[in-house]
């Protein structure tokens, strides 16, 4: 598989709310950087896909739209905005590693507004 296949499968478990489809992206191994903490683990990253599924990114409740899409090598890069009836992201950013099939590194970062 390559990096866009990756993507593009985690992509689709996104956008589906599907948190057992995302986590089939990642290991035990695999770290998730945030503004506020970092995650790793599969039990960890997994309560955070959780939680933006239940809440700012409930599947059915918000408007994604992807404004950049940047792959070189194993190396994944989006940028995207979105809004749904309690905020708007006004610009998201993730930037993924992947290796092996899998992401082992991701970053992630968003503007977000309360409505």
């Amino acid at each position: 598989m390559s990096a866009e296949s990756v993507l593009n499968h985690h992509l689709e478990g996104f956008s589906a709310g599907d948190v057992d489809k995302v986590m089939k992206d990642y290991t035990e191994d695999s770290i998730l950087i945030m503004p506020d903490a970092t995650y790793k683990g599969l039990d960890a990253i997994r309560a955070v896909f959780a939680d933006l599924f239940g809440g700012l990114f409930k599947p059915g409740t918000y408007e994604f739209n992807m404004d950049r899409t940047e792959i070189s090598d194993d190396v994944a890069y989006i940028v995207w905005h979105s809004t749904n009836a309690g905020a708007d992201v006004k610009v998201g950013s993730d930037t993924f590693i992947i290796r092996d099939n899998k992401i082992d590194l991701q970053t992630f970062a968003a503007f977000v507004e309360a409505k």
